[in-house]
């Protein structure tokens, strides 16, 4: 199989990992009756004994959650550092390309029908996304989220397979590669230290793939 390319490919499962929660705001795609539903939905990684969960919610007006009750198949994408690299960039002669850092998911939906479950993974979510500094606090008496809860439906969705799409000029010279990556750090300053940490953990593979090979331990 000679695409994607496998030098392309991220082998690192943890990196993706690190990608999706450094980057929560996915797009969720699902199917239902031949229909494509997508939306674009913060989720919170959990781990668990296999491959780890998605926890999220929709508006019980968006119809995409009635995909989720047919526990059918749905797909992740998290959207990570991108830019366009002009050749005016590289050392070496090459041609315009985009360089990108993308983790996608495949899993299974389950549907949480507790409130106070839906309450506690909203209170969770809230404490995640406000970070290691956090300015706010959602309290589980907060009368709002009492009144919101039955527009809520929470879902957790049990990862069956992850595919990293990280391309970052690994066919070039190093010099190019090096020019490249500081592009990338040039177009978003405030997450150097993430970019960073994106290029470091990334392991290339060595051999093309599918979305249905599990990590390595």
């Amino acid at each position: 199989m000679k695409y994607p390319p496998p030098h392309h490919q991220e082998a690192n499962f943890e990196n993706c990992v690190y990608l999706a929660k450094a980057f929560p705001l996915a797009t969720v795609i699902s199917s239902l009756e031949g229909s494509i539903y997508s939306s674009h939905i913060p989720l919170v990684y959990q781990e668990n004994e296999g491959l780890g969960v998605f926890v999220g919610h929709l508006d019980r007006f968006n119809p995409q959650w009635e995909s989720f009750q047919k526990e059918s198949s749905v797909t992740l994408i998290f959207h990570g550092p991108e830019t366009y690299i002009s050749p005016a960039v590289y050392h070496s002669t090459q041609l315009p390309t985009w360089n990108y850092f993308k983790a996608h998911f495949k899993g299974v939906p389950r549907l949480i029908e507790d409130p106070e479950k839906v309450k506690k993974s909203l209170i969770a979510m809230t404490k995640v996304l406000e970070g290691s500094e956090p300015r706010y606090r959602l309290e589980a008496d907060n009368p709002r989220m009492e009144a919101a809860l039955a527009y809520i439906v929470g879902f957790e969705i049990e990862i069956t397979a992850w595919e990293g799409k990280h391309k970052i000029s690994q066919d070039k010279h190093q010099k190019d590669r090096s020019e490249a990556q500081k592009a990338l750090e040039d177009k978003y300053p405030a997450m150097q230290d993430i970019i960073q940490n994106l290029y470091a953990q990334h392991q290339t593979r060595t051999t093309s793939t599918d979305e249905s090979t599990p990590p390595n331990p």
